[in-house]
């Protein structure tokens, strides 16, 4: 069984039989129940179950432990009836249309997307009717919030179970590739987000029969860390990262909280990851990236790879944020003082603060990295939708200080990402929410002032009670993107569009060469975000004035890009005006 390509889940032979494996080291026996048969399971020493049988394409099937329990199978390729319903084998036959082999890191303008609010349908085949608005828009890159099959019909994904199920309500699996090859043949690359540190609440069986998948001290936020040192447990994860880039061809990978992923094998499970992704994928490019709260810079490490191309720096978020609405409560608290400053820090260094490195006390500052190993972005899901009433961030701020940051964002060097909706000034909120019954819906409900004080607070009158109940089904249905409402935004469609041609004409080029130590900030001037980055042998040159007040400029210039050019001499930059020199 040692050279199977996946341990876990249905895999076809050849010859039309499949091979059903389940590791569950508390059990004596173990059957598989395929539609009205039940077929008993061998037992091998090390706790695996296996059995091969011939299935039907859309066959149901459960796994049978020795007291009659019937469950799912945690590697499900889907669960069509959903976290409590039987596994059903999915035979595809999807042919891909679209020949790819990626793009450059460094071409990455991410579009960040929930497919249950992204369309009114909610389903990856309506999503993939909107893919020609994100390429005429320049993007290169979309994002998809987890998909792995969780507990009901909506949800933001986080709390999934079958990590290799895409989620009913989205559609089949084929319907997920038949995505993947249209955003293909755009142009854009495709992202996953996945969740590698908990299950969710509902419908994880695996304590009944493989209760040593879990730790039993020291929980996640979420619920019981996973015990990595085990070796099905390594395989679970890493047969998942390479599902999904073999049978779905995503372009790339973004890991959730890996602060909450502890491991203390050698290697590490996350460094392991990224080897058998760097073997595997000769062929074309594959991007994995982390979202690191810790701010450890190993997994970026140049030296040997690197392990994952770029972490989501929320430290550069939370100081623009705070600088720019006051806020500095919660998660905020730490960037209070001098926020513009910090903000500035971010842009030249990457994190504000350093963190302790995965298996390391060896520390590294983390402006050794270059600019792209940080995605920026002015927000995401978490910092719009765990707002307290999920407004998002062009509704509180006035209109030439969103304009001033977004170009910012977009021609520095570091990777740009945008949430939906960005790219035309939605008014439609993004909220919290859930598909639970009972206590747990309870539970759920009463943690969300909690998690609104870390994003801002309760607004000026608004209690607890007055937030909206993430299980009401108006509360998934008034965070859904309205496309023909929302063509109000067309004017700053068009700004967007430019500020995306001039980094991809004169950023991005640069942008293969650079290096750590790049960034310098230039004045000291609060809310003058001046800054110069060594890229190669060409310097980028940010001149942006975030005040209402003229700043005069100093130093020698190279050509100015943005705007275009003028003859006229530069020495004052005039309010809420924003200049890119590449020298």
């Amino acid at each position: 069984m040692k050279d199977r390509e996946f341990f876990w889940g249905p895999v076809s032979n050849p010859d039309g039989s499949t091979i059903f494996m389940l590791w569950a080291p508390t059990q004596a026996r173990v059957s598989v129940a395929i539609d009205s048969r039940q077929v008993p399971m061998d037992r091998a020493d090390d706790g695996w179950f296996s059995i091969t049988d011939t299935l039907t394409d859309d066959a149901d099937y459960w796994f049978v432990l020795a007291d009659g329990t019937r469950v799912p199978n945690p590697a499900s390729r889907w669960q069509r009836a959903g976290v409590l319903g039987p596994s059903r084998f999915w035979g595809s036959d999807f042919h891909w249309e679209v020949p790819w082999k990626g793009r450059p890191w460094e071409e990455a303008i991410i579009y960040e997307i929930h497919i249950g609010t992204f369309t009114a349908e909610g389903t990856f085949a309506a999503a993939e009717k909107h893919l020609h608005r994100l390429a005429e828009l320049g993007v290169s890159a979309v994002q998809i919030m987890p998909l792995a099959q969780f507990p009901g019909t909506r949800g933001w994904g986080y709390d999934g179970v079958y990590p290799y199920a895409p989620h009913n309500s989205y559609g089949s699996p084929d319907d997920v590739k038949s995505f993947v090859d249209e955003a293909h043949r755009y142009g854009l690359m495709v992202f996953l987000d996945v969740v590698y540190n908990h299950f969710g609440p509902e419908g994880n069986f695996l304590p009944l029969y493989a209760a040593e998948f879990f730790r039993k001290d020291d929980p996640t936020p979420w619920g019981p860390k996973i015990a990595f040192e085990r070796e099905p447990v390594r395989r679970f994860f890493i047969d998942n990262v390479i599902y999904w880039l073999d049978q779905f061809r995503f372009d790339g990978l973004r890991f959730d909280a890996v602060d909450q992923i502890e491991d203390q094998s050698d290697p590490h499970i996350l460094k392991e990851i990224s080897e058998k992704v760097r073997a595997r994928f000769l062929d074309r490019h594959v991007h994995l990236i982390t979202e690191n709260p810790a701010n450890a810079i190993n997994l970026l490490s140049r030296d040997s790879g690197p392990f994952f191309v770029a972490d989501w720096n929320d430290d550069f978020h939370h100081a623009m944020h705070v600088a720019v609405t006051g806020e500095a409560s919660g998660h905020y608290a730490p960037f209070g003082n001098k926020p513009w400053q910090k903000m500035k820090q971010t842009l030249q260094n990457g994190y504000l603060c350093d963190g302790n490195n995965f298996q390391s006390r060896d520390q590294a500052h983390s402006a050794s990295l270059p600019p792209t190993a940080f995605v920026h972005f002015l927000q995401n899901h978490d910092q719009v939708g765990n707002r307290a009433l999920g407004n998002r961030l062009h509704t509180m701020i006035d209109q030439s200080c969103h304009r001033v940051l977004t170009e910012i964002l977009m021609l520095s060097p570091q990777i740009p990402l945008l949430f939906m909706g960005d790219d035309h000034l939605t008014m439609r909120k993004f909220l919290f929410f859930a598909d639970y019954k009972g206590e747990l819906a309870r539970a759920i409900a009463a943690g969300r002032s909690t998690e609104a004080e870390n994003f801002g607070g309760l607004p000026d009158g608004c209690g607890a009670k007055d937030l909206p109940d993430p299980n009401d089904l108006s509360t998934f249905l008034d965070s859904k993107l309205d496309w023909d409402a929302d063509d109000q935004g067309s004017a700053w469609t068009s700004f967007l569009k430019r500020l995306i041609k001039v980094r991809r004409n004169h950023v991005i080029p640069l942008l293969p060469d650079a290096d750590g130590y790049a960034g310098s900030v230039v004045s000291g001037v609060e809310q003058a975000v001046f800054l110069d980055w060594k890229l190669g042998a060409r310097t980028l040159q940010l001149r942006a004035n975030a005040s209402g007040r003229a700043l005069s400029m100093e130093g020698d210039f190279g050509h100015r890009v943005y705007p275009p050019v003028s003859e006229a001499a530069e020495e004052v930059l005039q309010p809420w005006t924003t200049h890119l020199y590449v020298l």
